[in-house]
């Protein structure tokens, strides 16, 4: 500002020759301060406020302001200092050398007025000294109460280097020049960002629907040949129905038909339903697609949701593991529902779900192996997510199968997920006599071009069950040894009709159920490899009872202890016919069944009884 000048500095506008020194007031030592040389640089004067009058100022002594007061201020008018801004350089040394006696005085009107000094009389020095700053008061202490020595924690002693855990090598940092971890796939990545970004491998699989094409883990051609497909058996869609067909993002889908009707493979028909939008417009193909889409066709014939690639599928086998399961007595009693089981099952299929690892059923036929196989499935925490299909180097491996797999009904609350992907419950797979070592390995169409996922494939988190073992096609020797590699090192080799040798993993509870001799069945290999041996024994006389008043509950028949007693009274005890858990509920459907033919109300008496009896245990002799 004009009214604080530097001093040595060259004021504005300021020519030497023209301007005179003004004799009609003296400058005084208080208004320009004292210096040992020109200084540029040095700090401009800050003046003091006083109290008393001030000679040097025009117009003679002034009253005080009040104390507290602010400062008053004078309207500055134009200064000749003003008009010139930019002297020369050699102007400014020329002013730097002269004294300060022959320095231009600073107009009266540009001058600020010094604020009052409280309780001074003498007129106070421009040069400001600084002033001390004030020490904060002290803050008063407070007495802590001393924490006792034996609640103190103790400094932890420097581990040494050698005792250090290792890093993972997923966590390290790659050095310098080198490659940097291997690229991840689109569901790894999407699966990642749901759980936080570093989820570890047994934490929950849930994947994320995918954003874009790369995210998918598909290539653009894959896509494309299945919209074509789409399209060709429909005749005609709508694009969300082709996005629904394939369980793929909309916005995906556009990308692809924009990309299909540039290259003239289709076209739009018109709109279709409310809305707009290229989801509500109607696609069909061109002629230009069908050299294009015979030659599709000809490679395989796959008409269904986008696949998964098999990398990714095996990371989700990973994350949804039947091993390592948790499972207390107490589950197994809610779990296992109105099905009666003597407390030796209970504490022989309890470690083996927990190990995960598989189990052998031997016993009589009609206890409740196949119940009690049923029962432990819902024994497994939460439910997993299966594909519609995978892809193996091109080829569409179907997976899910709507009559082994049971979707999980899901509320509008629940997150959205990558509806390629079938939440379901985990599958219990049951195969009997009809099981070929076939049905073991991939079954491929000729008819359709893809493939099938074998009964082990499909019962993958969950639990498969070789019913009526030794009664099959092949021979029990050649099935156990199909079982051997993959029981013991969790991983099944399947052979594509190439005859290349993919291999998937092997993440089933696999439990045998026989009702023959098990020392005519397996040998000592198979044995070491299945851990946990079960006998199912036929139930005694109260257990009996207990099962048929479980049955009648379910059936709404009134139970009547004495006509159960005379039911094994009349016809087991005097033949000696064996107890079996089938028996309640197979002779009371009979006699519902027999009940409404007559047309009365089912009930347990002795004539419905007898006639349930003589058409239920029949003993067919040899010779008659």
């Amino acid at each position: 500002m004009a009214e604080q000048r530097r001093p040595g500095a060259t004021p504005p506008g300021f020519e030497p020759p023209e301007f005179q020194t003004d004799t009609s007031r003296t400058v005084t030592p208080r208004e320009t301060p004292a210096a040992s040389g020109p200084n540029v640089l040095a700090s401009p004067p800050r003046p003091r406020a006083s109290t008393g009058p001030n000679p040097a100022a025009p117009g003679g002594p002034s009253r005080p302001p009040a104390q507290g007061a602010p400062p008053e201020r004078r309207p500055v008018g134009p200064s000749p200092f003003l008009e010139r801004r930019n002297p020369s350089p050699e102007e400014r040394r020329r002013i730097a050398q002269l004294p300060t006696e022959q320095l231009p005085p600073v107009p009266s009107e540009q001058r600020r007025p010094a604020p009052p000094v409280p309780n001074s009389g003498e007129l106070p020095s421009v040069i400001v000294e600084p002033q001390p700053r004030r020490a904060a008061p002290p803050v008063p202490s407070i007495d802590l109460p001393s924490v006792p020595a034996e609640m103190r924690r103790a400094s932890a002693p420097p581990v040494p280097t050698a005792e250090l855990p290792p890093v993972p090598a997923e966590l390290r940092r790659p050095a310098p020049g080198a490659s940097g971890p291997p690229r991840m796939t689109g569901t790894q990545r999407r699966s990642a960002v749901a759980d936080g970004g570093g989820a570890p491998q047994g934490s929950r699989f849930w994947p994320s629907q995918p954003r874009s094409l790369e995210e998918t883990g598909l290539t653009a051609t894959m896509v494309e040949e299945l919209v074509l497909k789409a399209i060709f058996f429909a005749g005609e869609m709508r694009g969300m129905d082709i996005a629904n067909r394939l369980k793929l993002p909309s916005s995906v889908i556009e990308d692809i038909l924009e990309g299909l009707r540039r290259q003239k493979y289709i076209d739009i028909r018109g709109g279709g339903g409310s809305g707009v939008g290229k989801s509500t417009m109607i696609y069909q193909l061109t002629t230009f697609a069908t050299d294009v889409l015979r030659q599709i066709l000809d490679r395989n014939r796959y008409n269904g949701p986008a696949p998964i690639s098999l990398q990714e599928w095996v990371d989700a086998v990973k994350k949804q593991t039947v091993r390592g399961n948790r499972i207390t007595r107490q589950r197994m009693l809610d779990k296992f529902g109105d099905l009666i089981i003597r407390d030796y099952i209970f504490d022989g299929i309890g470690p083996a779900m927990n190990s995960g690892r598989a189990i052998f059923f031997y016993g009589p036929p009609g206890n409740g192996k196949t119940a009690i196989c049923q029962g432990m499935v819902n024994c497994f925490d939460g439910d997993i997510f299966i594909p519609h299909a995978i892809l193996i180097d091109d080829f569409v491996v179907r997976i899910y199968d709507s009559n082994l797999h049971k979707p999980v009904e899901e509320d509008d609350n629940s997150q959205p997920y990558d509806r390629r992907w079938v939440r379901c419950r985990r599958p219990l797979v049951v195969v009997g006599g009809e099981l070929t070592l076939e049905m073991l390995d991939l079954v491929y169409s000729p008819e359709v071009k893809y493939y099938e996922a074998p009964f082990q494939m499909k019962a993958i988190n969950g639990m498969l069950l070789i019913d009526d073992f030794g009664r099959q096609k092949v021979s029990p020797k050649d099935l156990l040894n199909r079982w051997i590699v993959p029981l013991e090192s969790d991983i099944d080799m399947l052979t594509l009709h190439t005859g290349k040798k993919v291999q998937v993993p092997f993440d089933v509870f696999a439990a045998f159920s026989t009702n023959l001799e098990p020392s005519d069945l397996v040998d000592d290999a198979f044995l070491r490899r299945v851990r946990y041996k079960l006998e199912v024994q036929p139930p005694d006389e109260e257990l009996f009872h207990q099962i048929f008043e479980v049955m009648c509950s379910k059936r709404g028949v009134p139970y009547d202890a004495d006509m159960v007693q005379y039911l094994i009274d009349t016809h087991y005890k005097p033949v000696g016919r064996r107890f079996a858990a089938c028996q309640p509920r197979d002779l009371l459907d009979q006699m519902i069944d027999m009940a409404h033919y007559r047309g009365m109300q089912p009930q347990l008496d002795q004539d419905l009884i007898d006639s349930a009896v003589r058409s239920y245990f029949v003993r067919f002799d040899k010779g008659k």
